[in-house]
Order: structure tokens, then C-alpha cells, then sequence
């Protein structure tokens, strides 16, 4: 499950901003998206990506991301950074 990928990360940018800054300074190896995020906050994201050539993978739900994160709050989006 992807979610594994998440939690075997060294690195990882939580949420929305920081994911963005990774994806643009060209350091992010995958994005994580819930499905269950706002699409408005997602749409731009998935384009990103596409520009960048960063691989976007979708997970069910913002709670699992965020658990998978070690985080006890749902996260949109969240990039495994390349070291």
C-alpha cells in the first residue's frame, strides 16, 4: 500500500505550501494526494507535478496521509523528498 512509501520515507514535506516548495526547487521523488482533498488545492498540485515530471500517487483519505506522516491531523498532499 502507498501508504507504506510514506512512512519508509527519510524525508518528507507535509501539506499544501511545503509540498509546492519541493516539487519547485526539483528535490521531491513523489507526491502523495488524498482524494478526499479539496480539488481547488489538489488541481494545481497534480499540474505542478505534471510540468516537473514528479509522479503523483492518490490515496483514500487526508487522515491517513496525516497518520502515515506521524501527524494526528489529515493532510492534503505530501511530497517524499529526494536526499
Amino acid at each position: 500500500m502507498s501508504y507504506d512509501k510514506v512512512k519508509q520515507a527519510a524525508k518528507v514535506t507535509i501539506g499544501t505550501k511545503q509540498a509546492t516548495k519541493t516539487v519547485e526547487a526539483g528535490k521531491a521523488a513523489e507526491v502523495f494526494v488524498a482524494k478526499d482533498a479539496d480539488p481547488r488545492i489538489t488541481s494545481k498540485m497534480i499540474n505542478l507535478c505534471k510540468k516537473m515530471g514528479v509522479k503523483v500517487t492518490y490515496v483514500d483519505s487526508m487522515k491517513q496521509l496525516g497518520k502515515a506522516c506521524g501527524i494526528e491531523v489529515g493532510a492534503a498532499m505530501v511530497a517524499v523528498v529526494n536526499e
